[in-house]
C-alpha cells in the first residue's frame, strides 16, 4: 500500500484485551496535577511484549511528556524497535487519539497499517491506522538512502571504511 492511500481501520471486535488493560492500567498512573487530564498508552512491540507509559506533567509545562512517549521510552529500553499495535486511553468528551507529535513518535516506530484503538476506561471508542491519523508522514525510509550514503563506504559497515561520514569525501 502506497504512503498515499488510507489504512483500513481496525475492529473494535478485535482489539487485543492485554494491550488495552495496559493503557487503562497506566492511564491510573498519570502524574497530572495540573491539567487533571490523565492519560495512558500501551505498544505492543514486535516480540509481542506489551509496554505501557502514562502522561507526566511538569510544573514547567513544556517539560511534561505524554503517555505514547512514555510507553515508546520503555519499549526502547526493553530492546523493542518496532511497534505492531497501539491503545490509548483517556476520559473526554471527545475519543482522545494521540497528539501531533506523537502520531510522528509512533511513526519512527511503526508502519502505516499499525492499528490504534482508542478507548476510555470500559469501551473502545474508536479504531484507526496511525496511516490514517498520520497521513503522508515522514518517516525512517525516508532518511535511510542518505544516512547509509553518508555513513559507509560501497558494501556497507561490514566493507571497512569508517562508521561515520568520511571527511575527506568531496561534497
Amino acid at each position: 500500500m502506497s504512503r498515499n492511500d488510507e489504512s483500513p481501520s481496525p475492529r473494535a471486535d478485535e482489539a487485543p484485551g492485554p494491550l488495552l488493560a495496559a493503557a487503562r492500567a497506566a492511564r491510573a498512573q498519570a502524574h497530572a496535577p495540573y491539567s487533571r487530564f490523565a492519560v495512558g498508552a500501551a505498544v505492543q512491540d514486535e516480540h509481542g511484549r506489551i509496554h505501557g507509559g502514562c502522561n507526566v506533567e511538569n510544573a514547567a509545562y513544556p517539560q511534561g511528556w505524554c503517555a505514547e512517549t512514555s510507553a515508546l521510552a520503555a519499549m526502547v529500553m526493553a530492546g523493542g524497535r518496532r511497534v505492531t499495535a497501539v491503545a490509548v486511553c483517556g476520559v473526554s468528551d471527545q475519543p482522545v487519539t494521540p497528539c501531533g507529535g506523537c502520531r510522528q513518535k509512533l511513526r519512527e516506530f511503526a508502519a502505516d497499517d499499525c492499528p490504534i484503538w482508542i478507548v476510555d476506561t470500559e469501551t473502545v471508542l474508536g479504531t484507526h491506522t496511525l496511516g490514517a491519523l498520520l497521513p503522508f508522514s515522514f518517516g525512517p525510509e525516508v532518511l535511510a538512502p542518505k544516512l547509509a550514503s553518508a555513513r559507509y563506504p560501497p558494501g556497507g559497515p561490514s566493507a571497512g571504511g569508517p562508521a561515520e561520514p568520511d571527511a575527506r569525501r568531496e561534497a
